[in-house]
């Protein structure tokens, strides 16, 4: 039976991950279209400012089963994104399990990574969303996948050596279709108040599949310099992240990740963010005008 609010105006959706990147602009979207959201937060007690009345933040704890069924009590649907961690697929599956045990069949939209219908060997980030689409699919619950791409945002992150005149990264020269995480998050709030997505798999990406040397030349274009690429070996790129402090199981995982870039399995340029949301996806050149300040050394924007 195709999925719908029976009362709209008791209608819950849960949000975790409600403070990050992609969770944080779910929050803002739902409340800007009126919906009630439970967002699922480790302490009560720091949330952001602009949650109004309509946001109720909930603690709970991924690898507490417990606190999960009493976060999920009563919800309609529920957006389900984990952090990267070494028992994300644990904590995937924990949520899942307590939707089940809520007995009110909640629709579960799954945040996990572009390419998870394939199945990508060697790569842990994606396993583990493969694991847990895997025990979703198992669960009985309606559902929907929400897949994207790597965030533009994440190179933000490298703004101080773009500024130098540098980007590098373990990419090759493999292209990947990038996308925006505001334009995720749009894509998610599209799907968990519409209809018509249950079984659905949603690629996300930008517009466009780009070289990382194609970044560095409209990240240059930006900042008024000259940034040139540089294709670090896995080893090198690993070492470095170790040096910044990167737990080893985070660090590796990047590097495996990267190295599905260099391979060219990440380049696919898909059309659903223009069909969930009605608008074309972000180009990369843009994110980077728009974030300038940031890439030069201004202002966070």
């Amino acid at each position: 039976m195709p999925w719908s609010p029976v009362d709209e105006e008791s209608f819950v959706i849960v949000v975790t991950g409600a403070t990050g990147t992609v969770g944080s602009r779910i929050v803002r979207g739902l409340r800007e279209r009126g919906e009630n959201v439970r967002a699922l937060v480790r302490d009560t007690r720091s949330v952001p400012a602009e949650w109004d009345e309509g946001v109720q933040p909930v603690a709970a704890d991924f690898a507490d089963p417990a606190s999960l069924d009493a976060a999920l009590a009563g919800a309609d649907a529920v957006y389900l994104l984990v952090a990267v961690h070494p028992e994300m697929a644990a904590h995937e599956r924990n949520v899942i399990d307590a939707a089940v045990r809520g007995g009110g069949r909640p629709r579960i939209v799954l945040h996990t990574a572009a390419g998870i219908e394939q199945r990508p060997e060697g790569v842990r980030f994606v396993s583990a969303h493969v694991s847990g689409y895997e025990h979703l699919l198992a669960s009985g619950l309606p559902w929907t996948v929400l897949a994207p791409n790597g965030f533009y945002q994440n190179f933000l992150g490298m703004a101080a050596d773009v500024r130098e005149g540098r980007l590098t990264a373990p990419g090759g020269t493999g292209a990947v279709s990038y996308v925006d995480a505001r334009d995720v998050a749009d894509a998610a709030v599209a799907v968990l108040t519409g209809q018509g997505h249950e079984g659905a798999v949603h690629t996300l990406t930008g517009p466009a599949g780009l070289t990382h040397a194609e970044i560095a030349g409209q990240l240059g274009a930006v900042v008024g310099r000259e940034v040139t690429y540089r294709a670090a070996e896995p080893a090198a790129a690993l070492a470095g992240m170790l040096g910044a402090g990167w737990d080893t199981w985070r660090a590796e995982g990047m590097v495996e990740l990267y190295g599905l870039y260099a391979a060219g399995h990440a380049s696919a340029v898909s059309p659903d963010v223009e069909k969930l949301t009605g608008r074309p996806a972000r180009s990369f050149a843009e994110f980077a005008a728009e974030h300038a300040a940031v890439l030069r050394g201004g202002d966070a924007a």
